[in-house]
C-alpha cells in the first residue's frame, strides 16, 4: 500500500528539476568558459587579491568558498595588536592604509570601540559570556549599519573564539592575523 507524502515532503519532485538545472548550468558555463579560466582574469584576480592585502591563494580559496567578491575586511583588535591600547601597531597600519576595501575592526573590552588610523569603523566585539543568537545578531546589526554585505566580508583574527564569529556572522572567510600581516618577526 502506497502513502501519500505528508506536509513538508517534497516527493523528489523538486530535487530532479534542480540537479538538472545544475547540469545544464555547469554544461552552459563550461561551453562558455572553458577548462581553463581565462588569462584576463587570472589578472584581474591577482591584482584584487594584491590591493586586498592578501595572497593569491588565500584570495581564491575565500572567493571560491563563498561565490563571491571581498569587498570588505573585519579585524579583531588582538590582530591588530591592539592590546593594551587602542592603536594599530606601525607595521600593521602601513599596510592597511594601502588595502582598497572598506575596514573595521571589532574592540575587546577595555578598549573603547573607536576606529584608529587608518580603519573605516570599529564596533565592540562580542564578549565570551554572550549566547551565539546574541553574538549573531550583534555582527550581523553591525554589518548592517555600515552598510557591508556578510558574505563579503572577510575576517582576520587570532584566537578560536573570534573564528567562531565568521560562523556567526555567516562571513566569507576567517584568515589568522599571521597569515594576513605575515609571521611576527
Amino acid at each position: 500500500m502506497t502513502q501519500t507524502p505528508g506536509i513538508g515532503h517534497n516527493s523528489r519532485q523538486d530535487l530532479d528539476g534542480y540537479a538538472s538545472r545544475l547540469v545544464r548550468w555547469r554544461t552552459a558555463r563550461a561551453d562558455l568558459i572553458g577548462k581553463a579560466m581565462p588569462i584576463e582574469v587570472v589578472r584581474m584576480r591577482v591584482r584584487q587579491a594584491n590591493a586586498l592585502g592578501l595572497s593569491y591563494k588565500t584570495y581564491a580559496g575565500v572567493r571560491a568558498a563563498s561565490g563571491r567578491d571581498i569587498v570588505a575586511l573585519l579585524f579583531s583588535s588582538n590582530a591588530l595588536g591592539m592590546i593594551r591600547r587602542a592603536e594599530v601597531e606601525a607595521a600593521r597600519a602601513a599596510k592597511l592604509a594601502d588595502v582598497a576595501a572598506v575596514r573595521g575592526v571589532l574592540v575587546h573590552p577595555p578598549l573603547a570601540a573607536t576606529a584608529p588610523d587608518p580603519l573605516d569603523w570599529a564596533e565592540d566585539a562580542p564578549r565570551f559570556d554572550e549566547r551565539w543568537s546574541v553574538m549573531r545578531d550583534r555582527l550581523r546589526t553591525a554589518l548592517v549599519r555600515h552598510a557591508v554585505p556578510a558574505d563579503g566580508v572577510l575576517m582576520i583574527g587570532e584566537t578560536s573564539f573570534e573564528a567562531s564569529w565568521c560562523a556567526a556572522a555567516r562571513a566569507a572567510g576567517y584568515v589568522r592575523g599571521e597569515v594576513y600581516f605575515g609571521s611576527p618577526e
